[in-house]
């Protein structure tokens, strides 16, 4: 089936509306060597850049299938009006002054309706952007210059979206030898979004990996279909979110007009498609070249081989706390490279092998060889090309060569890795990437890319998560605080595992309430937030004395008392909490709870609905884990009633998707094996009344 940007991704016919951003258009179509026709639309002219030029769109001697538009906001709108009448198939609105402008014009708005309204179902791109670098047709509706080169017809490479116009064009200006098939921008996204456009990228065969910059995600659903599309392709996505400081997300809102969201959110929606994140523009290019080259990797481990010492040591280092990681040798693999090697060589993963073997092809093909046949993920081999200017390099060849028959024997994925990004020359790159080695630019960035590519393969190993929850509150619906006694009788009502505990209004009764719960009991003040900053709770209460000169302390602090069944036992405790996203639905957060929550900052965020076996992931990956786990002799946690705990809590939050603003379980307190875990505090803010 066709998508709707087929024809902008394979135009034989482009119209160009405009003046010097027309002219720039053409030129760089003739100069990219595009076959097609291209048609100048201009009231006055009769010739441009060399081409017959048009009046109108009614002049045009054929309906185009692409068009750019560079004229005003208010000619964008008819000249949208008279292609889609025309029956042309998708325009490129360049033009700004539309929603992206916000609260600076009045005017911004109401013309982005009236664009959507006269493009009807014909595609647009945009407005306020500049529209896509076609290297495989040599098809450009871009007016300005650019880096790429064309790729030849049995070429393949890697797709780019961006919500910046100068970031593409900076990209297309790099020197890493990364083949791009297509560079598209996606402006304010008026009609078309960029899972859109994504898609419509990755249906091309010409393309083997999608590259997206995110300002911001105006559609979860529009991306879980690209997820899902890119799985069934065995395409992978690696994506560069920005906003992860406030003025980041301030610069993203006031230039794209879309909410950003959180970070954290963002983060875990990525994680959940199985989209791949990086934070930099330099490991966000040698990605996309480790996945156009190799694509997923189908697990984490590493190999490394350099001549020096100091090479290893720093390759070691930069594996720290990393997802990827080299695994040591086996006593069998180790005394295989041994043997290939003379006495005076240590060998480890990574690998110094010494100069001994430097500039002999066969010793080093056999050493390579013993050394990849450890069955790694990805194989790297460490090597800075000398300047050519003034060094020769064709010694460095014979170790290139000797890396290629060492892949190929073990039938291996294998990356080339320069220290120094500049030291593998950019005519060497096709040639690499043509032996079957990916030339990664940058140790850093080659791990970024490894870690994204491990990432990638471990996720399609399992089945994609299910959509999102979606918000389903009215507009306008009030916001009610409920105190704790309200939140808990809510929570224990819908299963969550509450404490029994009874509201109060004076020492008497609380004594009474204590009397039929059973000793020891809490006693907490209502209607305050942050309770142990108020000093407004009591623990341990165990006989009524104790209850009624507590509750003498706490009685006009608050809105009432609370008096509860003591949780005893407890070897952890844990901080669930819930709030309502725009874009995501409920966004869960859990991690190291009670008064050290913001000291240890140990917490993993969620998006819902989750399982079982999700919760429990996320939950091992805490710090503190080992401390519900029986650290150094401690007692184990119930670690499956805290699970069970959490999930209760998540399906609590699905069930009401955007009517819960905000819910805080601090602490969840997780006892002993087989004593439970428990909701000790709970914190409710919800949209309208919940039942």
């Amino acid at each position: 089936m066709a998508h709707k940007l087929d024809r902008l991704l394979r135009p034989k016919t482009i119209a160009v509306f405009g003046g010097l951003q027309a002219v720039e258009v053409i030129r760089q179509s003739q100069k990219m060597g595009f076959a097609g026709e291209i048609w100048p639309v201009h009231p006055r002219h009769d010739e441009v850049q060399g081409l017959k030029a048009y009046r109108s769109v009614a002049d045009l001697p054929g309906s185009p299938d692409a068009a750019f538009i560079g004229v005003n906001r208010f000619l964008t709108l008819d000249i949208v009006r008279d292609l889609r009448k025309a029956g042309a198939g998708v325009a490129v609105c360049y033009a700004s002054g539309f929603l992206e402008a916000g609260a600076d014009d009045a005017d911004g708005a109401r013309l982005q309706q009236e664009l959507i309204a006269a493009a009807g179902d014909m595609p647009i791109i945009g407005p306020n952007c500049y529209g896509l670098v076609n290297y495989c047709d040599g098809a450009l509706l871009w007016p300005d210059q650019h880096g790429g080169r064309r790729l030849a017809p049995d070429e393949r490479g890697v797709a780019i979206i961006t919500q910046s116009s100068n970031i593409a064009i900076n990209m297309t200006m790099q020197k890493r030898g990364l083949p791009i098939a297509h560079v598209m921008t996606a402006g304010n996204q008026a009609q078309t979004g960029l899972p859109d456009m994504a898609i419509a990228l990755i249906e091309d065969e010409r393309v083997t990996a999608l590259g997206l910059h995110i300002e911001a995600f105006q559609s979860a659903a529009g991306f879980e279909a690209l997820a899902k599309r890119a799985r069934e392709l065995r395409k992978p996505i690696v994506a560069m979110k920005v906003g992860r400081s406030a003025q980041a997300r301030a610069a993203t809102v006031s230039h794209t007009a879309s909410l950003a969201g959180s970070d954290a959110a963002s983060d875990a929606f990525l994680k959940r498609l199985g989209i791949a994140r990086v934070n930099s523009i330099a490991s966000f290019l040698e990605t996309l070249k480790l996945l156009h080259v190799h694509g997923p990797l189908d697990g984490n481990t590493l190999s490394s081989m350099s001549c020096s010492g100091g090479e290893a040591s720093v390759m070691a280092d930069a594996a720290e706390g990393r997802a990827v990681e080299f695994p040591p040798l086996t006593p069998e693999h180790r005394a295989e490279v041994k043997s290939t090697l003379g006495p005076l060589v240590a060998v480890a993963n990574p690998l110094d092998y010494h100069t001994f073997i430097w500039n002999d092809e066969p010793a080093l093909s056999r050493t390579f060889t013993a050394m990849v046949s450890g069955g790694f993920s990805l194989n790297c081999l460490v090597i800075d090309f000398p300047r050519k200017d003034r060094c020769s390099d064709i010694d460095w060849w014979t170790t290139v060569h000797g890396f290629e028959a060492a892949l190929k024997a073990n039938k291996a994925k294998g990356a080339m890795i320069a220290s120094l990004p500049e030291n593998i020359p950019e005519e060497y790159i096709a040639e690499l990437m043509a032996r079957g080695i990916a030339p990664l630019c940058g140790i850093t960035e080659a791990f970024d890319a490894a870690e994204a590519a491990a990432f990638i393969g471990k996720a399609w190993k399992t089945p994609l998560a299910p959509p999102v929850a979606c918000p389903r509150a009215k507009a306008g619906a009030d916001i009610v605080e409920l105190d704790e006694a309200q939140a808990k009788a809510l929570l224990r009502r819908h299963g969550l595992p509450v404490p029994v505990g009874n509201r109060c209004t004076c020492a008497d009764e609380a004594v009474a309430a204590a009397e039929r719960l059973g000793y020891p009991v809490a006693l907490k003040a209502l209607g305050i937030a942050h309770k142990s900053e108020m000093n407004a709770v009591r623990l341990n209460l165990s006989e009524a004395g104790a209850v009624k000169s507590a509750a003498d302390e706490l009685t006009h602090l608050g809105s009432g008392l609370y008096v509860e069944r003591m949780v005893t036992g407890a070897v952890g405790e844990l901080l669930i909490g819930i709030v309502d996203d725009p874009q995501f639905g409920p966004v869960m957060t859990f991690g190291t709870g009670g008064v050290l929550v913001e000291l240890l900052q140990d917490s993993v965020t969620m998006l819902l609905p989750a399982s079982h076996d999700d919760i429990e992931a996320a939950l091992r990956s805490l710090r503190m884990f080992a401390l519900l786990d029986g650290y150094r002799g401690r007692p184990k946690a119930d670690l499956k009633a805290a699970i069970n705990a959490i999930y209760a809590i998540a399906t609590f939050a699905v069930d009401h998707a955007g009517r819960i603003a905000e819910l805080d379980i601090n602490p969840l307190l997780v006892c002993g094996e087989g004593k439970g875990a428990w909701v000790a505090d709970a914190l409710l803010v919800t949209k309208g009344e919940l039942k």
